[in-house]
């Protein structure tokens, strides 16, 4: 396969290319580009972003109080973080009074910066506990910034003590308390993250972006031109905002073509160019997956959503084509041995 174009990259591979380190995925459309990816492939791209410097946002994610007790749980959490959390405030026994009275208990002396520059030169384990001690208030403090979304505190403050120790080792210098802050929330979003996957966020996000596309095509062939995005919402009910995100993200899905040149956002006027550039790697796709039979080629369009739609994951495939998971994924990869070696 030529560097034009290759199936080797899954959809959120693609996005992430896209970002420069210091800028964030939004956890929705992460949520959605990973819809049917084993439980592996999504911790890879949580390491894979993070090493990259890009930052998870969250604010896109529903608030999630669960039911029953949980419910309860969460609501009196989220209104004790609104102030300092005490152990007083938590019943006798409870984790969480007893992880903040102990915590209440471990020394804490120092200065953050020079213990940081320390072991960032010396790697001295005693300054790194110093450090985490000095730390653990700072994650108590953020974990309280990420409540209602359907995890516990003391699991966001654990998630977020792991962040605070990946933060240390990765110290390479600079603003110490700035990076620290960055790990910390980066695990405690990647935990809100992955319990918005349990909850379906991405299903459900899907299925908003198949609506998108089915009012699209409706709305073409009712005006006889393109719609506008405000059309799009006030057809699907939605806000003109949410309207431009799904359809930003459906062109995403939809293209899998780069070009070694460094990509450029493109201005309002250079929009024909661009749909030129989109119709040509259509045409390009097309020439390829004529050397497949037809059932390669059906396997390639929907687990790679080259007719419009999102990629489909092997279960899926199978279901829509009548066959099992394992036939899919065999019947891929022959696919794409073939088309590397036609071009």
């Amino acid at each position: 396969m030529n560097d034009w174009f290759s199936f080797e990259q899954s959809p959120w591979e693609m996005a992430a290319q896209k970002l420069r380190r210091g800028d964030t995925m939004d956890a929705v459309r992460l949520l959605t580009l990973l819809e049917g990816e084993e439980e592996d492939a999504v911790e890879a791209a949580f390491e894979t972003l993070a090493s990259m410097g890009i930052a998870l946002d969250i604010s896109g994610l529903p608030e999630d109080f669960g039911t029953g007790e949980a419910e309860k749980r969460l609501r009196l959490e989220k209104k004790l973080a609104r102030g300092t959390l005490r152990p007083t405030d938590f019943p006798e026994g409870d984790p969480l009074g007893l992880y903040l009275e102990e915590m209440a208990g471990i020394p804490a002396f120092g200065d953050a910066a020079l213990l940081a520059a320390e072991v960032a030169e010396t790697g001295d384990p005693d300054a790194q506990g110093r450090l985490v001690n000095l730390s653990l208030s700072r994650v108590v403090e953020l974990a309280g910034e990420y409540t209602g979304r359907g995890v516990l505190l003391l699991d966001l403050i654990q998630e977020g003590s792991l962040g605070l120790w990946s933060g240390i080792l990765a110290y390479d210098g600079g603003d110490f308390t700035q990076k620290r802050d960055w790990w910390i929330r980066q695990y405690m979003a990647q935990a809100v993250t992955l319990q918005a996957r349990t909850a379906g966020v991405g299903r459900k996000m899907r299925a908003a972006l198949e609506d998108y596309r089915a009012t699209d095509r409706k709305l073409l062939t009712q005006l006889g031109r393109n719609p506008t995005v405000e059309e799009i919402a006030v057809a699907m009910q939605i806000s003109a905002e949410d309207a431009q995100v799904y359809g930003e993200m459906l062109r995403t899905a939809q293209t899998l073509a780069k070009t070694n040149a460094p990509e450029k956002e493109p201005e309002e006027e250079d929009q024909a160019v661009e749909d030129t550039a989109y119709f040509q790697s259509r045409q390009r796709i097309a020439e390829m997956l004529s050397n497949l039979t037809e059932q390669e080629a059906n396997v390639v369009n929907l687990r790679f959503g080259l007719e419009g739609g999102l990629p489909c994951s092997p279960e899926d495939t199978a279901a829509k084509l009548g066959m099992t998971a394992r036939e899919v994924v065999a019947m891929e990869a022959a696919a794409l041995a073939k088309l590397r070696q036609s071009t």
